[in-house]
């Protein structure tokens, strides 16, 4: 298991224009070779956007884009026609595919932040495609065939336990709280990487809210 530590991130974003971001994984400018990917990840990017800022329309390929909002909205537009608003609770997946333009902003007078992760497709290519849960359930997996991944959401009190999936590889982001991994405590913005994991579990030091991806290629 390796754990990285929040405050460990590369720093980027825009600060003069209200987007601070927090990179996980190599990503543009901060490169580093030992760091580019895990499983299927290859990016797991924390976004702070002040009310009126957002990403303009910027391309994207070969690459599923799941998005989690941890507080305020997030409104999403895309070239294939999509418009929504996600909030909190919400799972957005964009397939990139062979390859789509969006737009990403936050239009609500509060701050916004969300989780933002890449993940690499087992083939290239194929049609863009849009899809968004609403209020998804902690018993409720969410599949991404295309890399071969599920994305398991974990809402626990303190004290509570949870069993980790067994996969070949499983990445463990800590949204908000505190938990206790195989020994190891972590807290907000820690996450795990865990290769190869059986009969792991996850106990819950405070009120926690975790992202775990489980990963077969």
């Amino acid at each position: 298991m390796d754990v990285r530590r929040g405050d460990e991130r590369y720093r980027g974003g825009d600060p003069g224009a209200g987007i601070h971001s927090l990179h996980a994984f190599s990503f543009g400018p901060h490169y580093d070779p030992d760091n580019l990917r895990f499983g299927a990840v290859i990016a797991c990017n924390q976004e702070h956007l002040a009310p009126g800022a957002g990403f303009d329309e910027h391309p994207h390929s070969h690459t599923e884009i799941v998005t989690w909002v941890v507080e305020g909205e997030l409104t999403h537009r895309d070239s294939t026609g999509h418009e929504t608003v996600v909030r909190p609770g919400d799972v957005q997946r964009l397939s990139s595919a062979g390859g789509v333009r969006h737009v990403e902003r936050n239009d609500a007078d509060v701050p916004l932040t969300f989780i933002q992760m890449w993940l690499a497709p087992l083939e290239p290519g194929g049609d863009p495609a849009y899809e968004i849960v609403r209020g998804i359930a902690d018993s409720t997996p969410y599949a991404v065939p295309e890399a071969g991944a599920m994305l398991h959401v974990r809402r626990l009190a303190a004290g509570e336990r949870t069993a980790i999936p067994d996969a070949p590889h499983v990445y463990v982001h800590l949204v908000r709280g505190e938990l206790r991994l195989e020994g190891t405590e972590l807290t907000s913005g820690d996450a795990a990487r865990i290769a190869g994991a059986k009969d792991v579990e996850a106990e819950a030091l405070s009120g926690a809210e975790v992202l775990v991806w489980e990963m077969s290629a």
